[in-house]
Order: structure tokens, then sequence, then C-alpha cells
């Protein structure tokens, strides 16, 4: 049998990772001084497992709520005797100054710092510590690395925490004193997003040997100090950097460059107009060149071969072909071409392997895989278009369409724009429509980031998409797996007062979805987790608006499924005054036929329920079960239930019948009416799971009428759904039962007839 899209499995070393940090105390470490985690003496990591590690646990902390963060997990690695750490990469506000100092006397290679706002100046003063090894260097975004915390000068203290409670660097204080005199091994260095008050030419003389520098949003005075590197560096990116024929003049003699973004945000911020004679001059100087990048430039029609001496045929690869003037000049296609927000994008011969544009899905799928980790302003605009072609037109390649958006919501976890857009996509790609091409392990990594998004937004949209979202999952068979948590969400939303009105109906049917047909602990967690209280409130609302609608009907849904053989679950519904909204609902809404069948259904099951049918048993609700027993409201569902109910009354005797009206022999005698009523085959709006209630009424004498009800339900529901029943009646020895229902005198013969 084929694979199914994104069904390989995890790695050992993976599942071996994950597990150790979700347990570090009963593998590698044990319970220190102040409840610290420290690292068992007998142990000694390699740097392939310590790097694995720490980027493993950089990855929980950003994508899976249930992970508890250790605040001394940096400090297993202090020592380079038991820990070797060579290539780490750290993201987000959770970086701590701290954390660095912990790693100080690591020989790191490669450091990876992303959107690290937390770091200040003293984790330059730890980087220096890292100068004479360290090869690869990625500040991107710590945009307050440069400065101070309080105006204190650059230090390290290695004992000391109270900065960390100091709050982010202060914007004003500028640290002058850093420079990167030392580090001769490196090579790789992003300074993106870079202060406009550092001077970066400044800042990157002492490097000889870069071969790769992304400066990104960097404001520079010029680009002539590039040339230092003219013979040595191979990748410049200078994305969103205002260019000029002068600024490009620098990077045409860096003649072994390979890699050349000249990129922008997008057209509409650019003043700069690209035209056929400058990029005629990158291709014929960059001889080299494989890679290049000029999205959201506005591109003069000079560039471009008309229409009609375009080459005739399908598109083609080969330079001479080219409907790009400039590209006829290169001796083999590029393999990495940037054409995103650009008209180049639509022309037919495009000479590279790999084109990012919104012409068709591959070149927005290319889009969104080049542009994710540090632009995610373009990777939105992508991934909305990826949303309109899934909805509109048919997505061909599912998998890497999935993978990716996927990617770009854990990796932008805070990005509300990426969280909509996102959202909105997966909706679409995860619709019946893909759902045959989809691994199960594909389904549960687009619930686990739906479910980030809705935890770490409370805006509308965001909760309506992934709502929507898990609408198109198996309920609850695939969302098990994060059941409790599912829940959680799902009653946070409906919490507000006055909640949007399509979240609140989708949100109250999943829940109803959720508490249908789970075992009996599910139902157990999920009520103390306080979803009878949220429903009962639902409920309230809607009849001081006197507004019966689905929220209305679903609640009393959910209502009843999760109070199906689950005590504790009927006793809240009552502690609540769930009885009163029932009386009120009744009153007003009288001709609700569907919100009947959910209301008498739940009061079924707490009427199975022998400790809480006293509650049951006052003239008030008697008279209203009673009357219920005329109902011809959906069938026979409203006058079934209501029986039911009186049925488990009546099982307890006349002792516990302390009125005088109704009386209990009027009561019975308008049961039996009802039942006689009722078409044995007549199709049911109903789901058992078990018939122990059912079976319990069988072998007694206290209520014949009660007996006589349940044989009715067990007769009609074997007989119209013999397949589905017969193997439960047989499985529950009800056959016993029926048998004995026989030798009792006190059964009626209508009984004995439809046991027999």
């Amino acid at each position: 049998m084929a694979a199914k899209a994104g069904d390989n499995p995890e790695s050992l070393m993976t599942l071996a990772t994950v597990f150790c940090l979700r347990n570090l105390r009963k593998t590698m470490c044990y319970q220190g001084f102040r409840n610290k985690v420290c690292l068992r003496s007998d142990i000694f990591l390699p740097s392939e497992i310590c790097d694995k590690l720490v980027n493993t646990y950089i990855e929980l902390v950003h994508t899976d709520s249930n992970f508890e963060p250790e605040e001394s997990f940096f400090q297993l690695f202090s020592d380079p005797r038991s820990t070797r750490l060579t290539r780490v990469q750290l993201r987000e506000d959770f970086v701590r100054d701290r954390d660095l100092e912990a790693i100080r006397k690591q020989d790191l290679i490669e450091l990876h710092l992303t959107y690290c706002n937390n770091l200040s100046s003293r984790s330059l003063k730890t980087l220096t510590c890292f100068r004479e090894t360290l090869v690869s260097l990625c500040l991107f975004g710590c945009s307050h690395i440069f400065y101070r915390k309080g105006g204190a000068p650059l230090a390290c203290n290695e004992d000391s925490e109270e900065e960390e409670d100091e709050g982010p660097a202060s914007r004003q204080a500028l640290e002058t004193d850093f420079n990167f005199h030392g580090f001769n091994r490196l090579r790789l260095l992003n300074l993106g997003g870079l202060p406009d008050e550092v001077d970066a030419e400044a800042l990157l003389k002492p490097l000889m040997s870069l071969t790769s520098l992304d400066l990104s949003n960097v404001q520079l005075l010029g680009t002539a100090f590039l040339t230092q590197w003219k013979d040595r560096l191979a990748s410049l990116i200078l994305y969103n950097v205002d260019l000029s024929e002068d600024v490009l003049f620098s990077p045409h003699n860096l003649l072994n460059l390979r890699h050349l973004d000249i990129s922008r945000e997008s057209r509409r911020t650019s003043k700069f107009k690209m035209n056929r004679k400058i990029l005629t001059a990158v291709v014929q100087r960059l001889v080299n060149l494989v890679s290049l990048d000029m999205s959201g430039h506005i591109m003069l029609d000079n560039c471009t071969v008309p229409h009609f001496e375009e080459a005739m045929g399908r598109p083609s690869l080969e330079p001479c072909k080219s409907s790009i003037y400039p590209f006829q000049e290169l001796k083999r296609p590029l393999q990495f071409l940037g054409l995103y927000d650009t008209t180049l994008c639509n022309v037919t011969h495009i000479p590279a392997y790999k084109v990012t544009g919104s012409k068709n899905e591959d070149q927005v799928l290319n889009a969104i895989e080049a542009y994710t980790e540090f632009r995610p302003e373009l990777a939105h605009r992508a991934i909305n278009q990826l949303f309109d072609i899934a909805r509109i037109q048919h997505c061909s390649q599912l998998l890497r369409a999935l993978q990716l958006v996927i990617a770009a919501l854990k990796c932008h976890k805070y990005d509300k724009s990426i969280q909509v857009t996102g959202s909105a996509a997966l909706f679409y790609l995860t619709n019946t429509e893909y759902r045959s091409d989809q691994s199960v392990r594909m389904r549960r990594e687009v619930i686990q980031v739906v479910l980030n998004g809705m935890e770490e937004y409370q805006e509308v949209t965001v909760q309506r998409n992934c709502c929507l979202t898990l609408c198109n999952f198996s309920i609850p068979e695939e969302l098990e797996f994060q059941y409790s948590r599912v829940n959680q969400l799902l009653l946070k939303i409906l919490e507000p007062a006055r909640q949007d009105e399509s979240i609140q109906r989708i949100a109250v049917h999943l829940c109803n979805a959720l508490v249908c047909q789970v075992d009996n602990y599910h139902k157990e967690a999920v009520g103390k987790m306080g979803f009878v209280k949220t429903m009962l409130h639902l409920i309230q609302k809607k009849l001081q608006d006197r507004m019966c609608d689905q929220v209305m009907e679903f609640s009393w849904s959910a209502l009843w499924n999760i109070t199906d053989e689950t005590p504790d679950n009927c006793q809240m519904f009552l502690n609540c005054h769930g009885m009163s909204l029932f009386l009120e609902c009744l009153q007003e809404f009288p001709d609700k036929q569907e919100l009947h069948r959910n209301m008498l259904g739940l009061l079924g099951n707490v009427a199975e329920v022998k400790a809480l049918r006293p509650q049951l048993v006052t003239p008030q609700f008697i008279t209203v079960f009673s009357n219920l027993l005329d109902s011809k409201a959906d069938g026979i569902e409203v006058s079934y239930n209501a029986c039911g109910v009186l049925s488990h009354i009546m099982f307890d005797g006349p002792e516990v019948w302390a009125m005088d009206e109704p009386r209990r022999d009027t009561v019975m005698d308008k049961m039996w009416d009802a039942i006689q009523s009722w078409d044995v085959s007549s199709r049911r709006n109903i789901n058992y799971r078990s018939f122990e209630p059912i079976l319990r009424l069988l072998p007694q004498g206290i209520s014949p009428v009660s007996q006589h009800w349940a044989t009715w339900a067990l007769y009609n529901l074997v007989s119209v759904y013999s397949s589905k029943y017969c193997p439960l009646l047989i499985k529950e020895g009800g056959i016993t039962l029926l048998e004995k229902v026989l030798e009792l005198d006190s059964s009626h013969p209508e009984t004995k007839d439809m046991a027999r």
C-alpha cells in the first residue's frame, strides 16, 4: 500500500531526546538545591546528543503547551567535561542573558539567536567567550542585544541573577565597547535588524574571513566597505536595504559571490527602479552567481522580451530562451531566483530551477519556503495566496503545502498575521477533498499547531479559523490524543459573556461531538473542568435573550452526552440549578421539538442514578414528565424519554412517592397508554453504548409498566437495528434477563409477547 503524505515515522534519536526532556529527573538528572535540575555525575554526553537536546528543548518550549520549561536547564551544559555543545539554535523572548552565560565555557561552532529580545549587552560579553571557535553567528532580530540594561556597563557577573528582573534593555544605553576583534574563524554572520545607532561598518571591520553576510533591514551609509571581502564573500543579503546604482556597484566587485539578495518587502516602499542595464551588469560581473533574489522591486518594461517575441513552446529553463533579457547572458540556469512581488514572475521562460512569485502554486510554495524563517511579512502574503489556491483551485503539492504552513505556524507562534492566514489555509488543506492523502501523523501535526493558535490568540478570526479546521477531523477519534487540552480551550472560548455568535456555535458543536461516544473517564475529566457549568451558563444567556438557536440546542445535547452513565456529571447538573433551567426552557419554548428531545434525554440520564432520583420526585417535575408523555414532538422521542424517566422513578417503588398529586397509579396508566401508542418499528434518533440501565428494569415486579417500557425499548432497537444492537444485547446478558421476564407472574402478557 502506498504511504500517505507525511507518513514517515520519527527517528529513534528524536523519540529518545523528547522522552529524556520530558523526564529529566528520571533519566539524566536529579533534583538539587531549590528544586533545580542537576546533571548526574555519571553522565557524559557528546556534542551530537547535547546539540539535539538543546535545540529540541527550545522547539518543545515554543510548540508544546504541555511541556514544562526548567529554570536551570542551560546549567546542565555548563561543564564541557561532561557535556559538549557545538551547534545551538535559540529563539524568541524565552532566552535570557543567564542562559547564554551558563554555556560560556563551551566551544561553540554555530550560535543562532533569532528574535531573542530579552538578551542585553551582557550577552555580547558572553559572545566573546566563543570568539576562538565560532564559525557561524546569527543575531537576527535580537533588537536589544546592543543595549545595556538600566544603563549598566558591559559586564558578565557569573553568579548574579538580579539583572534578570530589570526588564528589557534600555534603548538609550547603547553598548559602544563591543567589537568582533578575535573572531578570526567567523565565516557566516547574520546581523539582520541591527539598530540604526550601531555603526555596521566599524563593527564588521575586524572580520577578515567572512564568506556569508546578512544585513537585512540594516541602515547603511554606503556599501564600499564590502569590498574588503571581495575575494571571499560568497553570500550577501541586503533585504530591505535602500538601493541605488552606487550602492549596487560594491556587490559588483564581489566576484566570487554565489548568492545575492537585494530584495524588498514591497514595491510600495521602493524608490529604486530595476532596469535592464543594472540587471545586465549584475549578471555579467557576477559570473559565479547561482542564486539571486530581487523580490519587491519595480521592474521597468525594458527588462522583458515582448510577449509576441517570446520563444514558442513549453516554459524553458534555457538562458538563451529567457523572457528576461539580462538572463540570456547566463551560462547556466540559476538554482534560485526570487521574483516575488515583481512583474517578472509572470513571464513564460525563466532560467531558474526554483522561482519565488505568485504566478502559480510552485512559485507560491517556493516563496513560503524561502521567506518563512526571517521574513514573516512575505511568508504571510504567500500563505494567503496558497489559501486562495486551495479554496478556489486545487492544491497539487499537498504534503509540501501542509508541511510549509505547519512550519510557518510553529516558527511564528506569536505573529497574528501568520496565524490568521495559516489557520485559514489549513482549513482548506485538511477538508474532505484532501483527507484521503493525509497520514495520521500529518493530521496530528495540524491539530497541534491549530491548538497552539487557539491558545495564544483570543482574537475572533484566529479562533474561528481554528475551530472550523478542527471540524474537518473525525471527532472525537482524531482529537483524543489531545482530549483534555482541546476541551479546555473550547470551554475558555465559551467563557466570555458575549462571544462572537459564529464561534460560539462552532465551539458548542465541537464540545458536543467531543463528549459523544467517549469513555466515561473522559467525560468525568471534562465535567471537572467546568463543562456542565459552562453549558448551563450558555443556556441561561439564551433564555435571557429569549432565543432558541443552535447554541441552545447543542448545549442541551452536549449535557445529554456528558451525563450518559456519568453520575458525577448528573450531580453537577442538579447542583447548578439545571432543573429550573429545564422548566424555564419548556415554558419559554413549548414548540421546540429538538430542544425537548435533548432535555428529556439528559433527564433520562439523571433518572438512571438511584441516589439522584429522589430530587426528581416532586409534584412539579412529575406533572411535567407526565404531560410530556402525550408529546408527539420528534416522532416518539420526547414521549419515549419522558416515559424512561418515569420508569426509573416507578422502579423505586411506591414508598418514594411522597405526594398526593399527581397519583402514582394515574401516572402509570398514562405511561401504559403512551407506550401502546408508539409504533414498535419506529426508526430512532438515539444511540445506546450500553443497555445496562434498561436491563436492570427487566426482572422485577415492583413496576410492571417500567418493565414493559424496558422490553419495548429493547424490542424496537434489536428489530430495527438488528446488526448493531443484537450483539450488544447478547454481550450484556440480556437473553437471560428476558427469559426471567417470561417466568414472572407479574409480567404483563404484552410484555411477555415482546420478550419472547
